[in-house]
């Protein structure tokens, strides 16, 4: 059987702006992987042409990306999972970091009560407890089909030999190194003082060794033994509070995804602790409710309707959303049908509705800026869709001595202080406060779609506040306006979380007449 599937891996956006020919974009019958760096593609598909299924290709690329993709690839922060079985049947892997036990509410405040912005931010003490490893192992355990030796090596290979660093790569890499001498007592790691260039060799004989030791030793080659105590050393000498039993500790969670229809289509999305699968039913539910087709894609009709309803959405997010495991987070309420129809029965389609003026719902309850996303699809059918991240760009910008890799700064994504932005300018409320072993809020939202029971779309992207609503609208486009993959990523997007109250586009591609129309 042939798949003709469309996967929107955004994370390409930036170099695949020049249009291309529909006809040269690549279909097999044998399977397909999307990543954030070519080397970890190539990696992936070999594992495919050797026999594994897509659980082993995701866990090659995943290794693969914490060496060739160091500012959002990793094995010091966490993600998402969405995985469907060749038979339909669906699965969410919520390998999420987590708060350490030392962690508390008020961990960023100062003395008057105030955000400390960079506490969370930068250093060591913005890390979370890292679930990579522990979200790879608890994959392959239940999924996997090759032995982990055959999915590691090609990483540890990578990482020994060295790849050459792309021009992006290399700006990216000089743009951050005052960060990370800043943050870093041992100048080391990717740390270049003559600056980095393009096709310079990037080879990381630490991050190899720590691999080694996965390989070796299986999950404890990480969370225990030699690579934990050099987390932990780090922390102890720049500040950071994640202890040896945090790392023992962490457990990555099977749970239920968020399932939902758009017309004749399924979606398969991520539940909290992420936000995006509960904000795309809500979009979508809400979409329903008109003919998008009456309106010319883009046009400032279109997107003042889309914006409305995001924001509305996203004043939900701030208010009740958080970490199911610790707060009652009301899913149901949330998706109910009638609940959304009359949140978008509120939406003026002449006029904005000031965010001021829009709160959460009610009714009665009783009781990341860079990230990464790969696609995959074997054979038999089995698709991954998988978000990763360390946050921002190289995380917290520290990186752990002896061990090779960058450690996240996934504490910016909880609240700091209720009603406080974060690094997205996201306002978070009491749902998403600190709290000790607690997951932070995220807008990862891997999405699988089906259409007439078949599998049809993989979908995912990096992009922080952004993702869900690039989701959102890529979908919008293939299944409303009949684009292609490649036309829909080179299509440009908008975004409104409700907080701050605008609307954030793709400068260079909306024209003065459209943006004096959304003025007006």
């Amino acid at each position: 059987m042939r798949y003709f599937l469309f996967f929107i891996n955004l994370l390409l956006l930036t170099s695949c702006i020049n249009e291309q020919n529909e006809d040269m974009i690549p279909d097999s019958k044998n399977g397909m992987v999307v990543s954030g760096h070519p080397e970890a593609t190539k990696i992936g598909l070999d594992i495919l042409r050797k026999g594994g299924n897509a659980i082993d290709a995701s866990i090659a690329v995943q290794y693969a990306l914490s060496v060739c993709y160091p500012i959002a690839g990793n094995l010091g922060g966490g993600g998402f999972m969405i995985y469907r079985a060749g038979d339909g049947t669906c699965e969410a892997l919520d390998f999420r970091e987590k708060a350490p036990a030392s962690s508390h509410r008020d961990m960023y405040l100062n003395d008057d009560g105030e955000v400390m912005k960079k506490k969370s931010l930068y250093g060591s003490l913005s890390a979370g407890v890292p679930g990579t490893v522990d979200g790879i192992f608890t994959a392959h355990k239940k999924y996997g089909s090759l032995p982990m030796k055959a999915l590691i090596l090609p990483a540890i290979e990578l990482a020994e030999k060295g790849f050459h660093i792309t021009a992006n790569q290399a700006r990216h890499l000089n743009k951050y190194q005052d960060d990370f001498k800043a943050h870093n007592p041992l100048k080391k790691y990717i740390l270049n003082d003559n600056g980095w260039k393009e096709s310079d060799l990037l080879v990381q004989s630490d991050l190899s060794q720590t691999l080694r030791r996965i390989l070796y030793k299986g999950r404890a080659g990480f969370y225990e033994g030699e690579t934990a105590d050099l987390i932990v050393r780090t922390m102890d000498s720049t500040g950071g509070i994640i202890s040896k039993e945090d790392l023992i500790e962490y457990r990555s969670v099977w749970r239920k995804p968020i399932r939902g229809k758009y017309k004749e289509y399924d979606f398969i999305s991520m539940c909290p602790p992420s936000s995006g699968g509960i904000i795309l039913k809500q979009l979508f539910c809400m979409a329903e409710q008109v003919d998008l087709s009456q309106y010319e894609h883009n046009s400032p009709e279109y997107i003042h309707l889309l914006a409305e309803m995001e924001r509305r959405a996203y004043a939900d997010r701030a208010h009740f959303m958080g970490d199911a495991d610790f707060v009652d987070v009301p899913i149901e309420k949330l998706t109910n049908r009638k609940y959304i129809i009359d949140r978008y029965q509120s939406i003026d389609p002449e006029k904005a509705t000031p965010s001021k003026d829009i709160s959460h719902g009610v009714f009665e309850i009783i009781e990341s800026e860079e990230t990464t996303h790969f696609s995959i699809v074997d054979k038999k059918g089995n698709a991954v869709s998988i978000t990763t991240t360390l946050n921002g760009a190289y995380g917290s910008k520290a990186f752990v001595a002896g061990a090779g890799f960058l450690l996240n700064n996934e504490m910016d994504d909880f609240s700091a202080k209720p009603g406080h932005p974060n690094l997205y300018g996201l306002v978070g409320g009491e749902a998403n406060a600190i709290a000790a072993g607690k997951r932070m809020l995220s807008s990862m939202t891997p999405t699988i779609l089906e259409k007439e029971g078949k599998l049809f779309m993989v979908v995912g992207t990096p992009g922080g506040s952004t993702i869900i609503t690039s989701v959102f609208q890529n979908i919008l486009n293939v299944t409303e306006f009949g684009m292609g993959m490649q036309e829909s990523i080179n299509t440009p997007r908008f975004h409104h979380q409700w907080k701050p109250d605008k609307i954030f586009y793709e400068e260079s591609y909306f024209n003065d007449t459209i943006l004096k129309s959304l003025k007006d």
